[in-house]
C-alpha cells in the first residue's frame, strides 16, 4: 500500500528549485503564471468568439490550478495565520481572488488579475538557482530587469481596463496601454494618449511617481554594484607589500614604492 507524502515533504517540493521534482514543479507553477498572462494581454485584441470562448475555458482551468495550489500551501504551512498574512500569500490570493467571486460574474474584480505576475517575485527572490544563474552581477540585473517590467505590465493592464471601456480610441489594445505607461513612467510625456476618466488619472500621477522614485533606485543600485565588484576584482590583481600592506603598484614593479620592500611576484 503506497503512503501519501507527509505536509513537510510537499512544502519541501513546492518550495525548493534544487531536486529535479522541486524545479519541476516551480517551472510548471512559472510556466502557467506566463500562460495566465498572456492570455489577460491576448484578450485586449479583436479575437474570435470561438477563440474568446476557448481562452476563458483555459482561464478558469489556471485559476483552478492556481487556487489549488494556493490551498495546498496553506495546508502544509505550520502558522496558518502567518501564512495567510505573509506577502507571498497575499499575493497569492489576489491571483486567485477573480476566480473565487467570477461564479458571481462581479466584472471589476478581474482588474485584480493584472497582479497575477507578482506571483513571479517568489522565483528571484533568492539565487536564481531555477536557471543556473549564480553571478551575482547577473542576478542584479535580471532582479532590476524583471521588477521594471512586472511594474510596467501591471500599470499597463491597469490603465488599459480603466480607460478601454471609456477611452476606446486611444486605449484599444495592451500595446497601447505598454506605451503609454513606458512614456509616462520615464517621464516623457509626449501627449499623444491622454486618459479621460479620474482613475485613469490617478493611475497616471501614481506611475509618474513609480517612475522618479523606482528607475533612479533601480539604476543607481546597478551601478553601485558594478563599481564594487570593478574594485573587488582590481584589488585582487594589486600586489601587496609585506612590509607596509601597501596595494598601489604598478604591474611590473619588483619593490614597494613606499618602503622599498621586495615584492612576492607570481
Amino acid at each position: 500500500m503506497l503512503s501519501l507524502p507527509s505536509r513537510e515533504t510537499i512544502l519541501f517540493y513546492i518550495e525548493d528549485v534544487e531536486t529535479p521534482i522541486g524545479r519541476a514543479i516551480n517551472l510548471t507553477i512559472m510556466g502557467l503564471i506566463l500562460l495566465s498572462s498572456s492570455l489577460f494581454v491576448a484578450e485586449t485584441y479583436p479575437i474570435p468568439d470561438a477563440i474568446a470562448l476557448q481562452i476563458d475555458t483555459i482561464q478558469r482551468f489556471l485559476f483552478g490550478a492556481f487556487a489549488f495550489e494556493y490551498l495546498v500551501r496553506f495546508w502544509c504551512a505550520k502558522s496558518k495565520l502567518q501564512f495567510i498574512f505573509s506577502f507571498f500569500s497575499i499575493v497569492d490570493f489576489i491571483a486567485i481572488f477573480p476566480f473565487l467571486f467570477g461564479i458571481l460574474d462581479l466584472g471589476y474584480i478581474r482588474i485584480l488579475r493584472w497582479f497575477q505576475i507578482l506571483r513571479l517575485i517568489r522565483f528571484f527572490t533568492f539565487k536564481i538557482y531555477i536557471f543556473h544563474i549564480d553571478n551575482e552581477d547577473s542576478i542584479i540585473f535580471i532582479r532590476i530587469l524583471f521588477t521594471l517590467l512586472t511594474i510596467i505590465f501591471i500599470f499597463s493592464g491597469l490603465i488599459y481596463q480603466v480607460e478601454h471601456g471609456v477611452n476606446s480610441e486611444f486605449f484599444r489594445t495592451f500595446l497601447d496601454a505598454v506605451y503609454f505607461s513606458v512614456v509616462t513612467m520615464t517621464t516623457v510625456g509626449f501627449g499623444d494618449i491622454v486618459p479621460a476618466s479620474q482613475m485613469g488619472r490617478l493611475l497616471t500621477i501614481l506611475m509618474i511617481f513609480t517612475g522618479i522614485a523606482l528607475i533612479p533606485w533601480q539604476v543607481g543600485d546597478l551601478i553601485t554594484h558594478l563599481i564594487q565588484t570593478a574594485n573587488k576584482n582590481k584589488n585582487k590583481d594589486e600586489k601587496a607589500c609585506s612590509g607596509c600592506g601597501c596595494l598601489y603598484h604598478d604591474r611590473d614593479a619588483k619593490f614597494c614604492k613606499i618602503c622599498g620592500t621586495k615584492l612576492e611576484v607570481d
